[in-house]
């Protein structure tokens, strides 16, 4: 009985990390998506980038994770309702996941650890800026620099 418990703990904890870990590498990949993503600066419908300015000023995050919380409606109301728009990769899939978990840590953290709050905030803007770059790819959508 309590090899079973230590395998099944064991395992969580393997799944747990390559999660992280699989998250990590995907926003290393992406940083040149992320900076790509500032076609999306110029739609007032996001504002995920004016988010992370805001969280380096140090400014009340409650707002800002409200924001971030519409565009991920927003995004994926696109999603669901434009052809070929679909997040079928599992990387995408993985962002999303992960977009939801920093909401949860979010919650518990900004009362026990606000610079972890913080740090989910960062997070989860740079998770929409990766899944609005991966949107303005499928629909064809080029940034003029």
């Amino acid at each position: 009985m309590l090899v079973s418990i230590l395998i099944i703990g064991f395992s969580i904890v393997l799944v747990v990390y390559w999660f992280r870990y699989s998250c990590i590498l995907l926003f290393r990949n992406s940083r040149e998506a992320v900076a790509a993503a500032s076609v999306a600066n110029a739609d007032p419908r996001f504002t995920f980038s004016q988010v992370r300015l805001h969280l380096e000023n140090n400014q009340e995050m409650d707002p800002l994770q409200r924001s971030l919380d519409r565009d991920f409606q927003l995004l994926k109301y696109l999603v669901e309702h434009a052809a070929g728009l679909r997040f079928e990769s599992i990387e995408d899939r993985l962002l999303m996941i992960d977009y939801k978990v920093m909401q949860w840590w979010y919650r518990f953290a900004r009362i026990v650890a606000p610079q972890q709050a913080r740090a989910a905030l960062i997070e989860m803007s740079t998770v929409l800026a990766i899944l609005v770059s991966h949107m303005c790819e499928r629909a064809g959508v080029t940034a003029e620099t």
